[in-house]
């Protein structure tokens, strides 16, 4: 009788591996099979289109992805309110190299937060830098009144593009400031993109004090030209004109659907993406990828029959790309209201072929979670580990959240980045669908543990 219940008790880790698995392979054969993920984000690209913060764009994206859920039947959508920052862009921007008397014309885009230029745009002498360091040992007397070209590459010796684009970002956010102290009268920063192409890619930047001068990203192909003219010309001139400005904040929405849990409703799992996007392009990787992934996840659960333990909650963030408004909204509501939020996933690496998750957490809460990644193996996630979260959800860190950062492969990513490339046609319709359904996956794994 004994050699029985042992065999029995045996028998039942066994027993709910099996479960689990046969459970995974639902949600991904419902996703792989009936996905809607593919064509929300086709609408989202071409009938909604940019969704910078503030915008109208961002509005119909609010309003298009709460009618998305709610068409649904999710169990509760609703919106939270957030004040966001208005930039807007104004006419495009013109640029040219003065290589003596020849005019050569090369793309930029002013960078996000950036003042205009004077009416008439800004031509000087141009001088090229590769640090901050580099500048500071240039210092006042070869700096003043002159453009500075931030000219340092992305590492391309990075197998993870983001550790090279880390290395280089800091001049995009802080080159203005940096160089305006030494009296510079613009901004030019080389592109954050590995690839070598005529696209400049915008982002944030920020002033830190002191003049506030206008900044811009010129393409990789540009600044690769105007390096080598400067080689030949250290006198060369630079013109550039840009038109944006900064207008009041503006009211937005964070938008918000989930499943209520069975056993533990007071315990939620986010899963999560930003709505908004630069506005140079329809944002389909940036972040339109990890929103609809975030649907998708809900909806498939829902579609198979799943009922959660655990309150399952799909977040569209608003305005991660300059502010982070609508990531610190959706912390202090959840401290305000006494919300439990036990894990969090953002997407917000590009719709590319799944690789893994990247865990915030202790040891023992990084561990909790791995044990099963024998689970998720099968279906090419091996990099599942100690990592990053993402922006949106970094908030919630200081109440005890454990955050997951959703991992695709890298490798393309940058090719897209803030950049007018970044459209619905530069995502494969099966590597969407991988990561909604490896997505949903964790989220499975996450509400069974214990």
């Amino acid at each position: 009788m004994r050699k029985i219940v042992f065999l029995l008790l045996l028998s039942l880790p066994i027993f709910a591996q099996n479960q689990d698995s046969v459970m995974i392979r639902r949600i991904y054969n419902e996703i792989l099979t009936n996905g809607e993920a593919y064509q929300t984000l086709n609408y989202l690209c071409k009938k909604v289109g940019p969704r910078l913060s503030g915008s109208e764009g961002a509005k119909k994206a609010v309003d298009y992805t709460k009618s998305v859920m709610e068409k649904y039947g999710f169990d509760r959508v609703f919106l939270q309110d957030v004040m966001v920052p208005h930039w807007v862009r104004g006419a495009k921007e013109q640029a040219y190299i003065l290589d003596g008397s020849k005019k050569i014309n090369v793309p930029i885009a002013a960078l996000g937060g950036s003042v205009a230029t004077p009416k008439d745009g800004i031509k000087a002498e141009i001088i090229e830098v590769k640090s901050f360091q580099e500048l500071k040992n240039l210092g006042v007397e070869k700096i003043k009144g002159k453009i500075v070209f931030f000219n340092r590459p992305m590492d391309p010796t990075k197998i993870n593009t983001f550790d090279a684009y880390s290395g280089a970002v800091e001049q995009r956010g802080q080159g203005a400031s940096q160089a305006a102290q030494y009296g510079a009268i613009g901004a030019i920063v080389r592109s954050m993109n590995l690839v070598q192409d005529d696209f400049p890619h915008t982002g944030g930047m920020r002033y830190s004090g002191g003049a506030m001068i206008p900044a811009a990203a010129i393409s990789t192909n540009g600044a690769n030209l105007l390096s080598e003219i400067l080689k030949k010309n250290p006198k060369t001139q630079f013109y550039f004109k840009q038109n944006c400005e900064t207008l009041p904040d503006a009211p937005s929405h964070n938008v918000i659907g989930e499943i209520r849990g069975s056993e533990k409703p007071d315990e939620i799992i986010v899963v999560g993406g930003h709505l908004d996007s630069w506005d140079l392009a329809e944002g389909a990787h940036d972040d339109g990828s990890g929103c609809v992934q975030s649907i998708e996840v809900l909806r498939a659960l829902k579609a198979i029959g799943y009922k959660p333990k655990r309150t399952i909650r799909a977040v569209m963030f608003m305005n991660e790309e300059n502010g982070l408004r609508g990531g610190t909204k959706y912390a202090d509501l959840a401290k305000q209201n006494n919300e439990k939020n036990v894990y969090a996933i953002e997407s917000d690496n590009g719709g590319f072929t799944p690789r893994g998750f990247g865990i915030v957490g202790t040891e023992e809460q990084i561990k909790k979670i791995t044990q099963f990644n024998y689970l998720l193996a099968p279906y090419g996630l091996a990099e599942i580990g100690k990592g990053g979260g993402g922006a949106d959800i970094g908030p919630l860190a200081s109440t005890g959240t454990v955050l997951l950062g959703f991992k695709p492969d890298s490798q393309r990513y940058f090719d897209f980045h803030h950049a007018s490339s970044d459209i619905f046609e530069s995502v494969n319709k099966r590597e969407l669908e991988l990561g909604a359904a490896s997505m949903a996956a964790m989220v499975y794994i996450l509400d069974n543990l214990k």
